[in-house]
């Protein structure tokens, strides 16, 4: 088994795909840094192996898979000892499918719409619009939120692919307690787990840091 993950660290979606390698205590995964500012992920070696140029991308010897929720999905179900993190009972994946689809529809393009246009278009500030559409998401978690965790009460991939977007959204707009009291809870249970300790806040703290020092 050679286990390889191309991405790089202040990625969400990377950061994803590095909690639930920490969480199943996978080893020896070489993760290789792919700088995208400098168009690392349209090279001809990449696109042939990612045509969707998209990180982060894992191989598993001959395999190739792209995609967060794929990746995760994929290393539970091969390599976990046991598959709560996604339940293998039809409802209680179909609620967790249910979340990771509403974090790449909903919270990952509203963080798009926040985080692309400081790195790509100079602005120095977020547009007020674009934080009232985060506003929205959060008020739509807190909404779904009715147990310990995202899908009910165990910690699944739901948690883990949606905290790495809302842990990075909550850069731009700070989730406030009083307002979304739920959601609130559940980012200070998320953000204490060992594994995201480890997995999400370096690379979350990396953006944190460049993403304020193009701020105005």
């Amino acid at each position: 088994m050679v286990l390889t993950l191309y991405g790089i660290e202040g990625s969400p979606p990377v950061r994803a795909v590095l909690m639930v390698i920490e969480k199943l205590n996978i080893p020896d995964v070489e993760f290789i840094q792919v700088d995208l500012m400098k168009q690392e992920h349209k090279n001809e070696q990449f696109l042939k192996m990612n045509p969707h140029h998209t990180v982060p991308t894992l191989k598993d010897d001959d395999f190739i898979i792209w995609d967060s929720h794929a990746i995760t999905a994929y290393l539970v179900s091969k390599y976990g000892k046991e598959k709560s993190l996604y339940p293998t009972e039809l409802k209680q994946r179909a609620t967790v499918d249910q979340r990771l689809h509403f974090d790449s529809g909903m919270l990952f393009p509203a963080l798009i719409e926040a985080i692309k246009p400081i790195f790509y278009n100079e602005r120095t500030s977020f547009k007020p619009e674009t934080l009232e559409k985060i506003s929205n998401v959060y008020e739509l978690t807190e909404m779904i939120l009715n147990s310990t965790w995202l899908a009910g009460d165990n910690l699944t991939l739901a948690d883990i692919c949606c905290y790495a977007t809302i842990s990075t959204l909550n850069i731009a707009l700070p989730v406030n307690a009083e307002v979304y009291p739920k959601l609130s809870a559940w980012t200070k249970r998320c953000s204490q787990l060992d594994f995201v300790k480890k997995a999400n806040l370096p690379g979350l703290t990396m953006l944190d840091e460049l993403v304020k020092s193009k701020l105005a």
